[in-house]
Parts: structure tokens; C-alpha cells; sequence
């Protein structure tokens, strides 16, 4: 009886894994959409990091920049810091935080950014 117990819990792990990697795959899938990742930040005026490209001024910590193309997603690989993305120009209305290795897309247009520390 021990040794049935045993070898269920061994299938029910198998079948748990196997699940776990057919979802990775899938990620995997979408994050091939996506232009390859390169350190800095880069913010796209459409989804999945498509359309006009605005490279993100890393080194600008704390000042905020009125962006001429609003952002929909983002992708950012750095390890010191990360983007602050607001709703309305001047950096006021809602405020969303990147972390330092993102790639998403925005819950709103973000008109424009603040380089905050990681």
C-alpha cells in the first residue's frame, strides 16, 4: 500500500512539471514577439514593443521627460534603475513602476517618465 501511495505521488509530480513546462512554453511564445532584450530602457508607442522607439535617458535619475509619442509597453534590463511612468504630461496622473528587468505592456498610455532608483 506504502509503494501505490509512493508511486502515485511520483505520477501526480510528473503530471504538475509537465504542466508547469507546457505553460512555459507558451511564455516563451509571446516573449518571441517581443524586439530581443538589451540592456537600457526602451519605451514603444504600441503593444508587445511595437511602433515608435523612445530610448529612455538612464542616467537622468529624478527629472522627468514629456514623451512626443505616447508609451503603451516598455522594456527595461538594468540593474541600478528603473522607469516611473505617468498618465498625464509633467509626470502627474497615475504613476506605474518598471522595476529594473521589465517587459510589458502599460496599462495606459504613459505621456511621461521619471529614471527612478532601482
Amino acid at each position: 500500500m506504502f509503494d501505490t501511495r509512493t508511486k502515485l505521488r511520483g505520477v501526480a509530480a510528473v503530471a504538475i512539471a509537465a504542466a508547469a513546462l507546457t505553460g512555459l512554453g507558451a511564455g516563451t511564445v509571446n516573449a518571441a514577439d517581443w524586439p530581443p532584450l538589451q540592456e537600457g530602457a526602451y519605451l514603444y508607442s504600441g503593444t508587445t514593443g511595437t511602433g515608435t522607439v523612445t530610448v529612455a535617458d538612464l542616467g537622468d535619475l529624478g527629472t522627468c521627460h514629456i514623451l512626443s509619442v505616447p508609451a503603451r509597453s516598455v522594456q527595461i534590463a538594468n540593474g541600478s534603475a528603473s522607469l516611473e511612468l505617468h498618465s498625464g504630461p509633467g509626470c502627474t496622473g497615475g504613476a506605474w513602476r518598471s522595476g529594473s528587468l521589465a517587459r510589458t505592456d502599460l496599462p495606459w498610455a504613459a505621456l511621461s517618465y521619471r529614471v527612478v532608483a532601482a
